[in-house]
């Protein structure tokens, strides 16, 4: 054999591996090399500092993908009131995550914990603030029924710390949805070495705390200004040519921030609760679905547990779960999360345990004309406030201000370290297509333009809050409208609207809730039915779940070529 025929595999093979490792290098520095310039990126002497290495958004904590996709929204299955309130409309819904479960009460208690901790209630200027955060336990009262023992135990016993949290209106939900935001990017930050470990702990005060969007736009004003906080990170100190520091702060750009943990859309909830991830075989449906499950029943058909009910709700008057033993569904009235099979997201009590407040303002049409994708109505646009030198305006605890809701409870509309905010302006709003003006939670819906009982003779007195009742009658939401005052003393006067002249319930403070919870009768298992209540009041069948945009990909990985 010739010697040159044993010799040539050996020197390709070689040859094989150098030009892939020379590959490598090249495709590893040509990210680094700005495609616009030519200028490297992430130079040690300075200039532009990016992350090139990002892959994918990490999954922050409790929560899991949802691949986006087209649904049809409102399809209910039954419609016996014939109201036409679940309209079905065609929609896209961008991915996003939710919460596995529904926040739990061990959830909600470490959030009083930390206000506890930060804003001391014994403090006259902080009482208020745990005050607010505080779930209604007495929603479990009722004239004729005994329910102590839950208003009593419900929130703080660890035989409840599993179940869902109640008695959180609508505002409180979203008011943990940004504390939670601050949390865990607060927690991410450290981790990176960008800040001191254990700052969450040691060093967070009502005059030195974290806030998200502090952070990314006055990085410096975050903790108070504590230098000690701020640089007293594990990273690198990196310096540019001249020796100034450079990279101290996590900006956008090093993909470290995560987005932030909201309220849910009604759109996103409902395609969620759905679960169609596994009924789209060749980008069709096979079917449809009536509840979070596969099938049209509320008992499983599975053979290992087959008539098992796959949620806990109210069976019929005064069933709350069952006859007691096998039939029954195991809860009577919340159960602990999980207690139920997830849905095909893996999302666990989309239907049953508790209803869950979602982001939208309620309206009984959705406006499918005019948006189909992301469809959401409750959009309220603001800016940062700035100061006379130019920077951002981040509160002071000696600026907190406070709003009285409609039922008398006292909330902290701020918080120390947040950022002030304040109505987008003409600046924003000038010459734009998309919208005009800060408040857009009734565009197209009971404004002036588009009520149907709109008189030129009214003028702009229509959406005025005008003491004439025959003036009154003529708005499309004609809404009770009751009064909290304070008199000389500082004592609350309630006054509540005893107008004979009211039309309906609905204006821009009721918050569309979804699911049915142990209190309802399967009709509301339906993920596609909807109901409304007021945005700061709270019962004992409404609790919530957190959701958070994807950035980047619309898909974890690549979908596979379907043969």
């Amino acid at each position: 054999m010739d010697m040159k025929n044993l010799i040539n595999p050996r020197i390709l093979i070689a040859l094989t591996l150098s030009l892939a490792l020379l590959g490598c290098k090249n495709s590893s520095s040509s990210k680094n090399n700005s495609r616009a310039t030519g200028w490297k990126i992430n130079s040690k002497d300075g200039g532009f500092q990016y992350n090139t290495d990002f892959k994918e958004q990490e999954t922050s904590p409790g929560l899991v993908f949802i691949e986006g996709g087209t649904f049809t929204m409102g399809k209910v299955q039954d419609d016996p009131m014939h109201d036409w309130n679940n309209n079905p409309n065609q929609q896209h819904v961008q991915s996003y995550y939710m919460d596995e479960t529904e926040v739990t009460n061990l959830m909600y208690l470490e959030y009083l914990d930390w206000i506890k901790r930060v804003y001391p209630p014994d403090d006259p200027n902080f009482k208020l603030i745990y005050e607010g955060a505080l779930p209604d336990t007495l929603v479990w009262r009722n004239r004729l029924g005994y329910s102590e023992m839950m208003t009593e135990n419900y929130l703080r016993h660890p035989g409840y710390a599993e179940y869902p949290v109640v008695g959180v209106s609508w505002i409180q939900a979203v008011e943990f949805a940004n504390w939670r935001t601050d949390r865990v990017n607060e927690i991410y930050i450290q981790e990176a070495g960008y800040a001191k470990r254990g700052a969450h702990l040691e060093d967070a005060t009502a005059d030195s705390n974290f806030n998200t969007d502090t952070y990314i736009n006055a990085p410096s004003l975050t903790y108070g200004g504590n230098e000690e906080v701020l640089q007293g990170g594990k990273r690198k100190v990196q310096t540019d040519a001249e020796g100034n520091e450079i990279n101290i702060y996590a900006r956008r750009e090093s993909g470290i921030i995560a987005p932030k943990y909201r309220l849910p859309t009604e759109a996103e909830w409902e395609y969620a609760a759905l679960g169609m991830s596994d009924l789209r075989s060749y980008n069709v449906y096979r079917g449809r679905k009536k509840y979070p499950w596969d099938g049209m029943y509320t008992r499983s058909g599975d053979r290992r547990n087959r008539g098992d009910q796959m949620a806990n709700f109210k069976q019929g008057k005064g069933d709350y779960g069952g006859i007691a033993g096998w039939s029954d569904d195991g809860a009577d009235i919340t159960a602990e999360v999980k207690s139920y099979a997830p849905n095909d997201y893996g999302l666990y009590d989309m239907a049953g345990n508790v209803a869950e407040w979602v982001a939208d303002v309620y309206r009984p049409i959705v406006d499918d004309e005019f948006n189909d994708f992301n469809y959401y109505r409750g959009n309220v646009y603001t800016k940062n406030a700035i100061s006379e030198d130019g920077t951002v305006k981040v509160v002071t605890p000696d600026e907190i201000v406070y709003d009285t809701l409609s039922n008398g409870k006292i909330i902290a509309r701020n918080l120390p370290g947040e950022i002030l905010q304040v109505p987008v302006d003409d600046n924003e709003t000038y010459l734009r297509t998309q919208f005009n003006q800060s408040d857009n939670r009734n565009f197209r819906d009971g404004d002036k333009n588009s009520s149907r009982y709109y008189n030129e003779s009214f003028g702009d007195d229509l959406d005025a809050d005008v003491q004439d009742a025959s003036l009154d009658t003529k708005q499309m939401y004609n809404s009770p409208r009751h009064k909290i005052e304070r008199d000389s003393l500082g004592n609350m006067i309630k006054e509540y609207d005893q107008s004979n002249e009211r039309t309906s319930l609905i204006d821009d403070n009721v918050r569309v809730y979804k699911g049915g919870s142990w209190k309802d009768r399967d009709y509301w298992l339906d993920p596609a039915q909807r109901r409304y209540f007021p945005q700061d009041m709270a019962t004992d069948y409404i609790g919530f779940r957190c959701a958070m945009s994807r950035v980047g990909s619309k898909t974890k990985g690549k979908n596979k070529t379907r043969n």
